[in-house]
């Protein structure tokens, strides 16, 4: 793989600028060769922002040579970009959903699942929690797992995060049981900033159950606006035959009985720590189950993860790594996520089979 990585965007909204702030924060390792935007001032603002050239079409784009281009465009446009950059012959790593609905996943798939051009950029589980948790389960310390819980994001996030650590594939049919509730819930902090003197109104909380069979389940808790609420906590459990891991605490049966045992984080820029902010590594019972790496650019967690699916994509496209997010995955996630909301408004068990990625 060259570095740094070379990548065209596609979009001008918030969700483009994730990437073109990873770039700005490791430009040794990514860069983007030119960002396409269909508004002149969209264009303008960007370059003045960002210092990244800047194009109205695609042909514009591809011509400054990207290894691949990430689009982050709306739900409705994403199938239509996505055609095109495959049917150019490009590498392309498209935002979460890769289409709104489920007849266009199916669409979609139709067009270009066979190309193997298209990953996905779902990156919950390189998040550094996750990824340690995700190892400490793969060192087979709690057993098989057959049950996660998850209060953090939503939807086809959260489904990613139950598929991954239950090791349930894109082609794992998955039986879905879904109930809402609403009831006053103080909410102080939007995506629009801070709500002055902010009162309980009505929230909604999604409870599910996603009975992937032979024992594995997830079971989603989301309420609204739970990602910016900073008085709701986000939890997860992970249970195994052996034991199981909540949030950082690992529990387990050992020849010596029953064992605890933390998820440990090395963080620096505390205290006297002169090092800078960074979360270092994350370690288990002495050992070392995640390293950063992107020390020394004092990414948050979530743009830790960004950059690392940015980046897991540029090998993928040069031939030196696996595929990071494969569009199968992607779209396994948005129907059973599709499903959740479905099952809610229902009230009826919806069942994900059949699709023609499985």
């Amino acid at each position: 793989m060259r570095n740094p990585v070379r990548f065209g965007v596609i979009g001008s909204g918030w969700r483009s600028e994730f990437f073109l702030r990873m770039a700005a924060a490791a430009p040794d390792r990514l860069e983007v060769v030119g960002v396409l935007a269909r508004r002149a001032e969209a264009r303008e603002q960007l370059g003045r922002t960002w210092g990244v050239p800047t194009v109205e079409s695609v042909e514009e784009l591809l011509a400054l040579q990207p290894e691949f281009v990430a689009a982050a465009v709306t739900w409705e446009a994403m199938p239509a970009v996505t055609r095109e950059l495959v049917a150019a012959g490009v590498k392309v790593l498209v935002e979460t959903p890769p289409a709104p609905n489920l007849e266009g996943l199916r669409s979609l798939w139709h067009d270009v699942g066979s190309s193997g051009l298209v990953q996905v950029a779902e990156q919950y589980m390189l998040m550094p929690g996750h990824a340690a948790r995700l190892e400490v389960v793969r060192r087979g310390v709690i057993g098989t797992p057959h049950a996660v819980q998850v209060a953090s994001t939503h939807l086809y996030h959260a489904v990613s995060m139950v598929r991954a650590f239950l090791g349930a594939d894109a082609g794992a049919e998955a039986v879905v049981s879904a109930r809402r509730f609403e009831a006053p819930m103080v909410d102080p902090l939007t995506p629009a900033g801070w709500v002055e003197n902010p009162e309980p109104t009505p929230r909604g909380t999604t409870i599910a159950t996603i009975d992937f069979g032979d024992g594995r389940m997830g079971l989603y808790d989301f309420v609204d606006n739970q990602w910016w609420n900073p008085v709701l906590s986000r939890r997860i459990l992970v249970r195994g035959s052996l034991g199981e891991i909540a949030d950082e605490t690992v529990r387990r049966l050992t020849a010596d009985g029953p064992v605890t045992s933390p998820i440990v984080y090395r963080r620096t820029g505390i205290d006297l720590n002169l090092e800078g902010n960074d979360v270092v590594h994350a370690s288990f019972d002495g050992e070392v189950v995640f390293r950063n790496p992107w020390v020394g650019t004092r990414l948050s967690d979530d743009d830790i993860a960004v950059a690392s699916i940015l980046e897991e994509t540029g090998r993928w496209a040069c031939g030196d790594g696996s595929a990071p997010y494969p569009l199968a995955d992607g779209c396994q996630d948005h129907a059973i996520g599709l499903a959740i909301g479905e099952s809610a408004r229902t009230g009826a068990d919806v069942r994900v089979s059949g699709n023609p990625w499985g």
